[in-house]
């Protein structure tokens, strides 16, 4: 195939196995756009096949300057993803300034734009987490990493754009390619090395009555369903708008304990410990997507359950498939 489609964050955890899925397709005119600094993620590109690779600060000043060769799609992934990040100045630039400078230009040239929202953009979530349009200046999110998201999100809105381009807000992401990110790993990720070194697995109290200790649920979504759907409206150019991409089901920390205890063939032994109070105030005790409107524009595959993809990813990790 002779598409060219650009891949920014594509040395991250969802760009790598967006670019391996473009390479199953024949796909390999891609431009890696990242930022590589010092850490250990260059090791998600090595086998994958991409044309070329550009610092992302050299990638923006070519976008300002329109010196970037044409595309027929830009999947945008390149974003700070720490819930964590103190630096306000530094997300409202990564997350919002960047992703505005980038579409811009995709629309200027008539470049499809598929670009990362987050489910932390729905805060806690007190109003459901519907896709709705009309909902989405209601939001409040719970951090700044969240609150830059929903600024794109807000201005995209406001410009008419979402006539023209799709944003997906990813909710629990796990899956290979993902050890780089340290404290940000999914719980999948750091429970599998944590039951090797420990023999048990550590999660958060319940600091909410109405929540019983490992009780509070979220939206896991294995990384080969996050690509599937971004990969979608990259090919269905007509269409557009904001969607949750989530399973549409809600599972307890409990339950994904007890799915890689099973993975790894071993008696489930959990311990809970107290939440830091930094988190205490911005923790989401439930996330749960509607994937309605995902449905209704035509995304059909099928989600793996959670005991499913825990089971192929654990088990990629026992084999040392994956990082």
């Amino acid at each position: 195939m002779n598409e060219r489609v650009i891949v920014t964050g594509g040395a991250g955890f969802i760009g790598s196995n967006v670019i391996a899925a473009l390479n199953e397709r024949g796909i390999v005119d891609i431009l890696v756009v990242d930022d590589l600094g010092t850490d250990e993620k260059w090791r998600n590109l090595v086998g994958l096949d991409y044309e070329d690779y550009i610092d992302r600060d050299d990638f923006r000043f070519a976008i300002r300057n329109d010196a970037v060769r044409h595309a027929d799609a830009v999947i945008h992934l390149g974003a700070c993803s720490a819930t964590t990040e103190k630096n306000a100045a530094y997300l409202a630039d990564n997350n919002y300034r960047y992703s505005r400078e980038l579409c811009e230009w995709c629309i200027e040239h008539d470049v499809r734009f598929v670009y990362a929202s987050s489910a932390a953009t729905y805060g806690d979530g007190s109003l459901g987490y519907s896709d709705d349009p009309a909902l989405l200046p209601q939001l409040r999110p719970l951090n700044m990493y969240g609150y830059s998201k929903h600024m794109f999100d807000l201005w995209a809105q406001r410009k008419g754009y979402f006539d023209r381009i799709a944003g997906l807000k990813y909710f629990n992401v796990y899956g290979p390619n993902e050890a780089h990110k340290g404290d940000m790993r999914s719980v999948v990720h750091k429970a599998w090395g944590q039951i090797r070194a420990e023999g048990a697995l550590k999660l958060f109290k319940s600091h909410r009555p109405e929540f019983r200790d490992g009780e509070q649920v979220r939206d896991f979504v294995h990384v080969r369903d996050a690509v599937a759907a971004t990969l979608f409206f990259m090919d269905q150019r007509e269409v557009s708008g904001l969607f949750n991409c989530g399973a549409g089901v809600a599972r307890t920390w409990n339950d994904l304990g007890a799915a890689v205890f099973a993975a790894m063939g071993l008696p489930s032994r959990i311990e809970y410990v107290d939440m830091p109070e930094v988190l205490r105030g911005k923790y989401q005790y439930r996330t749960e997507a509607d994937v309605a409107r995902l449905r209704e524009a035509g995304f059909t595959d099928a989600f793996f359950t959670l005991e499913e993809g825990i089971a192929d990813y654990v088990g990629r990790l026992n084999r040392g498939e994956s990082p």
